[in-house]
């Protein structure tokens, strides 16, 4: 368990009790790729002021990063209404003294996520889609979503496995956008 948890895979709950996170479960040829995003999760910040979205536009206002995960991958798929800002920074702590200054603090129910900046950042779209794997739960839903609309940014060889029936509720999802229907 002690190896899962360095790498990323698990997460301590309380004593006794664990999670395990569902990008565990993808092709062992993909976890290379997974790692630097599991690895920046788990150094992940919180912080908070009114706990809304007008956190998140002041965050966007006073940190320089790169967005990731919720309000990335809505922006590029327009599927789910996006919670968590996860921004990218260069320097976690600086980043966590600009958000205090402005008086967020930082806990565990925060809508602003700061975290490390690590691995490789050529293709952005691939990226959001990694972190969207490696993250799991409902982003795994905006990964399908990134793979059938961003298909042609996406390395080939670095795909995700996924359950057919989030497969068909993303592209029913999608095609319902669409004002088509996809069958």
């Amino acid at each position: 368990m002690s190896k899962l948890r360095e790498a990323g895979f698990a997460e301590q709950i309380k004593e006794g009790y664990f999670t395990i996170r569902s990008s565990l479960f993808q092709p062992f040829n993909l976890w290379s790729n997974l790692l630097p995003s599991l690895q920046a999760l788990k150094q992940a910040r919180f912080f908070g002021l009114s706990y809304n979205e007008n956190d998140v536009r002041l965050a966007i206002q006073i940190l320089k990063g790169v967005i990731t995960l919720d309000y990335r991958a809505y922006e590029l798929t327009k599927l789910q209404s996006p919670r968590l800002l996860f921004i990218y920074v260069d320097d976690v702590d600086q980043a966590a003294r600009t958000l205090r200054e402005h008086k967020f603090s930082e806990g565990t129910q925060g809508r602003v996520v700061i975290i490390p900046r690590m691995g490789v950042f050529r293709n952005e779209i691939q990226r959001v889609y990694l972190d969207c794997i490696a993250y799991g739960g409902r982003s795994l839903l905006d990964a399908i979503a990134i793979e059938i609309i961003h298909n042609e940014s996406l390395d080939p060889h670095v795909r995700g496995i996924f359950k057919a029936e989030d497969v068909l509720k993303v592209r029913d999802e999608l095609g319902a956008q669409s004002g088509t229907r996809s069958d």
